[in-house]
C-alpha cells in the first residue's frame, strides 16, 4: 500500500518507528511494505533539533557566564552522541564502574550533578541541561568546550 493513501496518523507512526527498524513498523501497522523518509528529510529534521538545542543552551550559558561556541558544542555533541538525546554508553570504563555516560554530550551522573546549571532540568537526558552541564564542566576543566577535541 503506498504511503500517500495512508492516514497521516499511520504514516507518522511509520516515520517514528524507522529508527527502531522498518520491519517492526511494518509489522506494527500490518503493512507489507513501507518507504523510508529520504535521507535529506530525516537528517534535516534531526539537524534542526540539534541546532535549536545548541542555540538554547548558548543562551543559558551566556546568562551564566559559561564560555563556548556553537561550533565547539556541535563538534563535541556529534562526536559523543551523533545527536541522539537518549544515547548511553554501556561499554566504556565509566559504564564498567556503574556510571555510564548519558545524553547528547555523554555526561556521567556525578559530573552532571556537580556542574548542573540552576534553571535547567535535573534530567540528564534533557538536551539543554545536558549540553549546559557538559559545557560548564569543560569550562572548569579546559577553559571552554571549544578547547575539547576528543573524549573529555
Amino acid at each position: 500500500m503506498p504511503l500517500s493513501i495512508l492516514p497521516t496518523r499511520v504514516t507518522s507512526k511509520i516515520f517514528k518507528y524507522t529508527t527502531g527498524g522498518l520491519a517492526a513498523a511494518a509489522l506494527l501497522l500490518g503493512a507489507s511494505t513501507a518507504v523510508l523518509p529520504t535521507p535529506a528529510s530525516a537528517s534535516s529534521s534531526s539537524q534542526h533539533r540539534v541546532d535549536d538545542w545548541i542555540k538554547h543552551a548558548l543562551l543559558v550559558m551566556k546568562k551564566n557566564g559559561i564560555p563556548g561556541s556553537y561550533n565547539g558544542i556541535h563538534r563535541n555533541l556529534m562526536r559523543e552522541s551523533s545527536g541522539d538525546v537518549r544515547a548511553i554508553n554501556l561499554w566504556d570504563s565509566n559504564a564498567k564502574a556503574g556510571i555510564p555516560s548519558k545524553g547528547l554530550m555523554q555526561v556521567i551522573d556525578p559530573t552532571f550533578r556537580t556542574y548542573h546549571v540552576a534553571g535547567t532540568s535535573w534530567d540528564i537526558y534533557d538536551p539543554i541541561a545536558n549540553i549546559v552541564a557538559a559545557c560548564n564542566y569543560a569550562a572548569h576543566r579546559y577553559g571552554s568546550i571549544d578547547n575539547v577535541n576528543g573524549p573529555y
